[in-house]
């Protein structure tokens, strides 16, 4: 087949820019072949190299006495005692879920569950956090549909509970819908698998599901904005098989027991060409592929297509060699292909031969080390002035509770996650809906928690402290179930970095998120940046979602139980009523004015703290995030199927956004001594009103909590179902 002329149109359609076309010149002295184009436009694209955010992701902590590896790695690892290590990690499928809302976000869920497996972590449990515009959007339907579809019906037939999430919507995600997927699975902490290739002539081997042509470009697609050609790109986005993934993941534990492995890779992004020039970059080697060994289903594939196939359910293994008959036999009988396609090399080359024919010739270790990084200007956000309070509207207050709790932002996300499996397993402890999901470590005394936190309206308006509280916010939810917060990943979701206000919010909410995860002890594992996340210039809400994972060491410190009736209602942590970007102003008034709240990460800490010394006087706990205490009191109410009654009538008591509260429900005795607790401790607890009878009451407002109830639960199934 005749290759294309390498033409400015054609550098140009593969991301890469003038500059960096002739640093490719410069390294190679010559010009690439139509294949090694499009390696090294894999290879230098935003998705693979991180080239706008490298400078700023170094300043983040990623080390502690609990971190078995950090980021760098198909996921972060730590360790959870008795030899045991939970496996994790966060990533994107943005572009590809607006494009292709099924298969995107399925396709999505089986990259992060290979990330964990890969590293010889079985898979434990899952989350999502979604992000889609407006309902009035004509294609918000269509988007919610199918992604919530594909999430449910890759994770469902691979048999992962889900566990916990987020789903919000914005105007700011019309042109462009976030679907971040987490994954973490449990592993023996002396037999973690990575991928860095060691020793020259050993086998490169080929593992899972054939390549086809789906996917192809998928990477640097990722990389680009949106515009009104976006229909073509539905080619580009992967094609998953949950059954596939499944028989996959049983063969990689099976081979990895066998001492077969020398290092794994999942083929992600990029497939084949990201897969063996991680592997041989991480091991300071060199990798020869012969591609007509590849197994293919489809015919007449070239060189460029099956190095650039981003075809699902695949992996690349560098194998000791006197255990291949070994381990062809357990692919064979998961009924998976196992095929030998090339070898390490001493050389710093990456050599791709096809029919005979040498396909492309590059210093291996200028494709990813040596990639291009920017240092790219940026200004830093300006934050509003604060909320003049008087302008905002009295209301009754259970209106307001009414407008959020009918609202799609602060309804129930029943509708959602019912769609999900979230017992296979039989391990979770806590489903989602309640607050931080929870599993049990099968067959110890342990259990582990995990949420997924970030209110992507603070950090618009102030991106230092809007990262900040996306992990201090994580921090609460983890230590509301009474967990240990042991670590972090994370997946930055931002517009163009090329703009500079743009990349000014990256690095402040970087600032806010390193800060935070320093003074919580919660370092950065593991984690995407996924960037150009914008359609015809407009930019979404930056949205760096924190996943996090704690550790209940003890299950007689769980605080996972319901209020109920005739419980005192105690809320730890000071209220100045902070209205500044609130739900209560977005969705009563239609507003976002004013600065995002305070984060005071040395209060976030100490309040942690006290929650779990004094765990067994609290029966029930939540964090105070959205919608202030007048949501979180009406959630713990709901839940319990009983009434609440707060004193106060004060809107921005009710509604105000402080950081660092927690509300807290428990018998009469138990609170005294909570209160004697906190005395004690200096940190300020107050009774706020009490669990009882069959209505809402916030000072003289009041309403039933069946009518509120139905309001609440069936607001997304009638605007979606």
């Amino acid at each position: 087949m005749q290759e294309p002329a390498i033409t400015p149109d054609l550098i140009a359609a593969h991301g890469l820019k003038p500059e960096e076309y002739a640093r490719i010149l410069e390294i190679i002295g010559r010009e690439p072949s139509f294949t090694e184009l499009g390696i090294f436009s894999a290879m230098w694209n935003e998705h693979c190299s991180y080239k706008s955010s490298k400078k700023w992701l170094r300043t983040l902590p990623t080390s502690g006495p609990q971190v078995i590896c950090g980021p760098g790695e198909n996921a972060g690892v730590v360790d959870i005692g008795d030899e045991q290590a939970v496996v994790f990690k966060m990533e994107s499928h943005n572009h590809p879920s607006y494009i292709e809302p099924y298969q995107g976000a399925a396709t999505g869920v089986g990259g992060i569950l290979r990330d964990v497996f890969t590293m010889g972590a079985r898979p434990i449990a899952a989350m999502n956090a979604l992000s889609f515009g407006e309902v009035a959007h004509p294609k918000t339907r269509q988007l919610v549909h199918g992604v919530v579809e594909g999430v449910g019906g890759y994770g469902n037939c691979f048999g992962v509970p889900c566990v916990g999430g987020e789903v919000r919507f914005d105007p700011a995600y019309n042109g462009n819908c976030l679907v971040n997927a987490f994954a973490a699975g449990l592993a023996d902490a002396d037999a973690i698998f990575y991928s860095a290739a060691s020793g020259v002539g050993m086998p490169v081997v080929y593992l899972g599901a054939r390549t086809g042509r789906d996917g192809v470009g998928g990477a640097t697609m990722a990389s680009a904005e949106f515009d009104d050609s976006i229909e073509e790109k539905r080619p580009t986005v992967q094609v998953g098989d949950p059954f596939t993934e499944k028989r996959l993941m049983e063969a990689c534990l099976e081979l990895m027991q066998t001492g077969a492995v020398i290092s794994i890779q999942d083929m992600g992004a990029a497939g084949l060409t990201c897969s063996a020039v991680e592997m041989g970059d991480k091991g300071g080697l060199g990798i020869k592929l012969t591609l007509d060994a590849v197994p293919q289903r489809e015919e007449g594939m070239s060189a460029y297509e099956m190095m650039l196939s981003e075809s699902q359910e695949r992996m690349l293994m560098v194998l000791r060699p006197e255990k291949e008959a070994e381990a062809r036999a357990v692919f064979e009988k998961w009924d998976l292909d196992f095929a030998i396609v090339g070898e390490t090399i001493p050389e710093d080359r990456f050599l791709i031969l096809h029919g005979n024919a040498v396909k492309a010739d590059l210093p291996l270790s200028k494709l990813s080390s040596s990639a291009p990084e920017y240092d790219r200007p940026f200004v830093e956000t300006t934050p509003p002035p604060p909320l003049d309070a008087t302008t905002v509207p009295a209301i009754a207050p259970i209106d307001g509770l009414k407008a959020l709790i009918g609202s799609v932002n602060y309804c129930s996300r029943e509708w959602v996650y019912q769609q999900y499996d979230t017992m296979v397993m039989a391990d979770t402890v806590r489903t989602p809906g309640l607050g931080a999901g929870v599993i049990r470590v099968h067959d110890t005394g342990k259990m582990l928690a995990f949420t997924s936190d970030v209110t992507p309206r603070y950090v618009r308006a102030n991106p230092v402290e809007g990262g900040k509280q996306a992990v201090a916010e994580a921090y609460r939810n983890l230590t509301a179930t009474g967990a240990l917060p042991l670590a972090t990943t994370d997946n930055l979701n931002f517009g163009n970095p090329e703009k500079p206000e743009i990349m000014g919010q990256f690095v402040g909410a970087i600032q806010g998120i390193g800060a935070a995860c320093t003074a919580l002890d919660m370092p950065i594992v593991s984690g995407n940046v996924s960037l150009y996340n914008e359609t015809d210039g407009t930019a979404i809400l930056p949205t760096p979602t924190i996943g996090a994972v704690g550790i209940i060491r003890d299950p007689e410190t769980a605080i996972l139980g319901q209020a109920r009736e005739g419980h005192v209602a105690l809320l730890l942590g000071e209220t100045r009523g902070h209205l500044g970007q609130s739900a209560l102003l977005a969705e009563v008034f239609n507003r976002t004015e004013g600065d995002a709240p305070p984060v005071d990460l040395d209060t976030e800490r100490r309040h942690g703290e006290f929650i779990r010394a004094n765990h067994a006087l609290i029966r029930a706990c939540t964090d105070l995030s959205d919608g202030g205490l007048a949501l979180a009191a009406f959630e713990m109410a709901e839940a319990a199927g009983v009434g609440v009654t707060l004193e106060s009538d004060d809107m921005a008591t009710l509604f105000g956004e402080d950081q660092g509260r927690y509300l807290i429900a428990c018998n009469f005795d138990q609170a005294e001594a909570l209160m004697i607790a906190a005395g004690r401790a200096g940190v300020p607890l107050a009774t706020v009103g009490r669990f009882n009878g069959d209505t809402v009451r916030f000072g003289r407002s009041e309403a039933p909590l069946s009518e509120l109830s139905a309001l609440y639960r069936g607001t997304f199934g009638a605007v979606f179902g």
